[in-house]
């Protein structure tokens, strides 16, 4: 009994993933990549294919009327045949979005997030500034070194006059 319930859990899973027809109740839309896609580019506006690939009966009776003179079409016939064949106008295609702005918000969102955490971690995170930073300990330092000489061929004993005592 177990082998038959795993193998009917088995049949449906490889079934399901295979047919793959369904998702979440919707119908899936299926793309045929092998044939020429629409798509508007300011650099090449006149598509190889039409934008609307299957035409209602209105659209069809259009299409006939369009073979004859265009004088006894309407503006608003035209417009419907012209977008038939386009998506967009050239001066729609060039038209600006605001995704920059998108964009910019995001990125300064982001900064002023990581300028908060920066400010917590200085506050809560980060212990003082250590006394070794102090230009004092620095000099006291600096004056050790010389004084004990270290490494005088080529490091900071070697920049430093003893007898004027000044730098080099």
């Amino acid at each position: 009994m177990m082998a038959s319930r795993a193998l009917s859990h088995v049949a449906k899973r490889a079934f399901s993933t295979t047919i793959c027809m369904q998702a979440h109740g919707r119908a899936v839309a299926r793309m045929d990549y092998s044939l020429p896609q629409y798509i508007d580019r300011k650099d090449e506006p006149l598509s190889t294919i039409d934008f609307v690939g299957h035409l209602s009966g209105e659209q069809k009776s259009l299409k006939e009327k369009e073979k004859s003179s265009w004088v006894s079409l309407s503006s608003e016939e035209k417009l419907k045949l012209y977008r038939i064949r386009f998506q967009q106008s050239y001066a729609e295609m060039g038209k600006s979005s605001n995704e920059l702005k998108t964009v910019i918000g995001g990125v300064l969102f982001m900064v002023g997030c990581a300028g908060l955490i920066f400010l917590w971690q200085k506050m809560f995170v980060y212990g003082p500034v250590p006394p070794t930073l102090d230009d004092e300990w620095k000099a006291k330092q600096t004056k050790r070194m010389l004084d004990m000489r270290i490494n005088p061929i080529l490091g900071i004993s070697s920049k430093w006059d003893y007898e004027k005592k000044e730098w080099k």
